[in-house]
């Protein structure tokens, strides 16, 4: 695997500390799928009754885990999740079926449920076979072991190039009950997600109808983990999905069923705060990078048309690499906007970086000053605003630099 020199510059001190959700418990274990010395291997099992929302990669490569949630959540159900880091189960044919087909009979044995209440997600290298004996054999052990308060233990299983987990807490207020929403992902490099993120997994005890949640999650996957790239990869494997017990409704909480429902607001905006938080923290944690990039578009058709922009920017390697060396190279931008094929006006174009306007009106800036925005370059958190003139559209996309750490990284992921 990829050696990792560095711990990103943006990791926190401190994790924040994720309290137990009534109807869900974790247990981890050192399966060997890959890695030595480390867990590789996480099961969440869930109270009856869970239901579950998601999003999955639009990869026409898609992994064989990836198909299965595809089919769960069609149920909408769920008593077991099954993570495995170290082996993407991608692009290995019949036997990455097997080999789910395998995981999905012990855990649904191990959990006493249906088959169809069984999701999995796995993420490594793509293209090698994966040996389900390795930890099939365990599962019910974990099953029988697993305790509610370890969120960060999980999240630290799934980890591959990560150089830290990723976690977010949240709260809210439900017509008078509190609910928790508690979440982590994965995700490094080979980031840039069509629907989710590499893998992230969020939990609550609210009680929501499915259809319900679905619709919540697809919505905000839209301004969140489509809103975050690394390297502009669409991996085999992403996968995001949100499990509710429903165990709030003990303490008094009527189920949420209807969009109406102005109760929802609360949880609603909590759910897309556990999102943003955890898409950014992706992209502050991007393989070898050294500095967090905001690329704020405004002035377009629409949304889909700023967010578009806004990617071709963050997925610019000349410009991400300008960005890496310090360079205020502002002509990469205008590269850029004009590459993304949405619509934009040459002669309005406006650009910023952090507060200096570089250009305006087509061409650059009166007061554009080189050693200002120079200066400027050398900070670790960097915003690039464009306006293109044309709409009201606008969109906010995350992001890093691309540096000589990125190339090395992957050039022995293998290794």
């Amino acid at each position: 695997m990829g050696k990792i020199t560095a711990v990103s510059p943006f990791a926190p001190a401190t994790l924040p500390k994720a309290p137990p959700i009534d109807g869900v418990r974790f247990a981890t274990a050192e399966a060997g799928i890959r890695y030595k010395g480390r867990t590789d291997l996480m099961v969440a099992v869930m109270e009856p009754g869970t239901v579950a929302a998601g999003v999955l990669t639009q990869s026409k490569t898609c992994s064989a885990p990836v198909e299965l949630c595809r089919a769960s959540l069609a149920h909408g159900r769920a008593r077991i999740l099954v993570v495995n880091s170290g082996n993407a189960n991608a692009f290995t044919g019949m036997r990455g079926r097997e080999a789910v087909a395998a995981t999905v009979d012990a855990a649904a044995a191990a959990a006493g449920c249906p088959r169809e209440e069984v999701y999995a997600a796995s993420t490594g290298v793509i293209g090698e076979p994966m040996d389900a004996g390795k930890f099939t054999h365990l599962l019910a052990g974990l099953v029988k072991s697993g305790k509610a308060d370890m969120f960060e233990p999980a999240a630290r299983a799934i980890l591959t190039t990560d150089t830290y987990p990723k976690l977010a807490v949240r709260k809210a207020d439900v017509g008078g009950t509190k609910v928790k929403i508690n979440g982590f992902c994965k995700g490094a490099g080979m980031i840039a997600p069509d629907m989710a993120t590499m893998l992230c997994f969020i939990f609550t005890d609210a009680a929501i109808e499915q259809s319900l949640l679905q619709r919540l999650v697809s919505t905000h996957v839209e301004t969140t983990f489509n809103c975050m790239t690394v390297d502009g990869d669409t991996s085999t494997s992403d996968t995001c999905l949100v499990f509710a017990t429903g165990t709030a409704a003990k303490r008094g909480q009527t189920p949420l069923i209807d969009a109406a429902d102005p109760r929802l607001a609360a949880f609603e905006n909590a759910l897309h705060d556990v999102m943003r938080d955890l898409a950014i923290q992706v992209a502050k944690d991007g393989e070898g990078l050294s500095k967090f990039v905001t690329f704020e578009v405004s002035g377009a058709e629409d949304f889909k048309a700023a967010r578009t922009i806004a990617r071709a920017c963050a997925n610019s390697p000349i410009l991400k690499t300008a960005i890496a060396g310090e360079d205020p190279n502002w002509g990469r931008v205008v590269m850029a906007v004009g590459k993304s094929g949405e619509a934009a006006d040459r002669d309005r174009l406006a650009i910023w970086f952090g507060p200096h306007c570089v250009a305006r009106n087509g061409e650059r800036a009166a007061e554009y000053d080189e050693k200002t925005v120079a200066k400027y370059m050398k900070a670790r958190d960097i915003v690039i605003r464009v306006d293109v003139g044309v709409g009201g559209g606008k969109a906010t996309v995350w992001t890093c630099d691309l540096t000589h750490d990125y190339v090395s990284i992957n050039a022995d992921y293998r290794s």
